[in-house]
């Protein structure tokens, strides 16, 4: 007889991990399938900007002991060539930091020896080829080194892309590419994070180490002339952003890369569940796509252990995961989607209200405070 799998997780890494460990111990079949070989994820070179809420998790998951992570302790939020700025500092909320700053390969690495060589299957160097859903179960075809077929009662895709074909997925092309890399500075950042609205995009500094990340936001073409620049001149070029507040002295090479929101409508299927970029790529400003994946994954591991012994892919579990998910998952994508339309511009009347708004938050701790909690625990902040 053909072994049936309760859950096939499509991806190992970070988010598809994540789901296997929550799952872990409990029972359950589990096996995640990946095209590369087990640990290819911990050559990521990515930064993640991790929620307090997404470092809580981690820790629930027993991944976040022995994680070199940077705290972000401050901060500061200001528009460039117009007035009003914020600051929001995690003493003034009580608490040590509001999140930590990790390289994506350090975490998958973390994730990957808390799973263990005792963990659930893995099938290494297999690409998911096909996925059909039927009434009991789930055949996925593969190819590559191991090929054939698998069969399950719940697939959990959480890698890759969104195809623009599916008949559930929006899509908005901001006209910006963000180019990324790591920099140094005269002074010490002192674990203090800045958010600088141009018109072109945000531009975000991280503490990472004794470095800062760089994610910067710009057009396509001022993109390509910012990457053709010598670093003397870019440097140069941010400090002018950044108006003093941060001069760089070292920065390494930069990688671009094109900004599109695109999501899925229902993070659902037939038997089938979406997650992480596979369900929603978001704009990174305020830095929330992968600490919405990780909500997610918590949340369908708490819907699919309630559901019991019986069959995790029956409909009426793929209801309620999306169900708990929907008011969290519609407003961080509307917020990131605002933030990058309302701030990206030079229109007068707009700089007019974004400093108002920002003279609002910084005059109004409670407020200040609900931001600051929406961005380190999502909706559930609200309630």
């Amino acid at each position: 007889m053909t072994r049936v799998h309760d859950l096939l997780i499509v991806g190992a890494g970070p988010v598809g991990m994540a789901l296997a460990l929550a799952l872990r111990d409990r029972g359950l079949d589990v096996a995640l399938v990946d095209g590369r070989g087990r640990g290819a994820s911990s050559g990521d070179p990515r930064v993640l900007a991790l929620s307090r809420g997404s470092c809580q998790t981690l820790q629930r998951l027993g991944a976040w002991d022995g994680l070199d992570g940077t705290p972000i302790r401050r901060i500061h939020v200001s528009q460039e060539g117009g007035f009003g700025r914020t600051l929001i500092d995690a003493g003034e909320m009580g608490i040590d930091a509001l999140g930590h700053v990790v390289r994506a390969g350090d975490l998958a690495q973390a994730l990957d020896r808390v799973l263990g060589a005792d963990g659930p299957t893995v099938i290494e160097g297999s690409r998911v080829a096909s996925i059909e859903a039927g009434d009991d179960d789930v055949v996925v075809g593969l190819d590559g080194d191991r090929p054939g077929a698998v069969r399950a009662r719940l697939v959990a895709c959480a890698e890759g892309g969104i195809d623009d074909s599916a008949a559930d997925v929006r899509s908005r092309d901001y006209g910006q590419h963000a180019l990324v890399t790591l920099a140094e500075s005269e002074r010490p950042h002192d674990n203090q994070a800045f958010e600088r609205f141009t018109a072109g995009g945000p531009l975000a500094l991280l503490p990472h180490g004794r470095r800062y990340a760089l994610v910067h936001t710009a057009s396509p073409q001022e993109a390509t002339r910012l990457a053709g620049l010598d670093d003397g001149a870019y440097m140069a070029e941010v400090d002018r952003h950044m108006a003093g507040r941060v001069r760089l002295t070292r920065v390494e090479a930069r990688l671009s890369f094109p900004l599109t929101l695109r999501y899925r409508s229902k993070p659902t299927g037939p038997r089938t569940v979406w997650l992480g970029n596979a369900a929603q790529t978001l704009h990174p400003v305020a830095g929330q796509g992968f600490n919405l994946a990780l909500r997610d994954v918590w949340a369908l591991a708490g819907t699919i252990l309630a559901a019991g012994t019986g069959d995790i892919g029956e409909a009426r579990v793929l209801r309620r995961y999306a169900r708990q998910r929907r008011l969290d998952r519609a407003a961080t994508i509307t917020v990131t989607d605002t933030l990058v339309r309302l701030f990206s511009n030079d229109i007068g009347p707009l700089a007019a209200i974004r400093g108002a708004g920002l003279l609002t938050l910084d005059a109004c701790p409670p407020l200040r405070g609900l931001l600051a909690r929406t961005m380190m625990f999502g909706a559930r902040a609200w309630s």
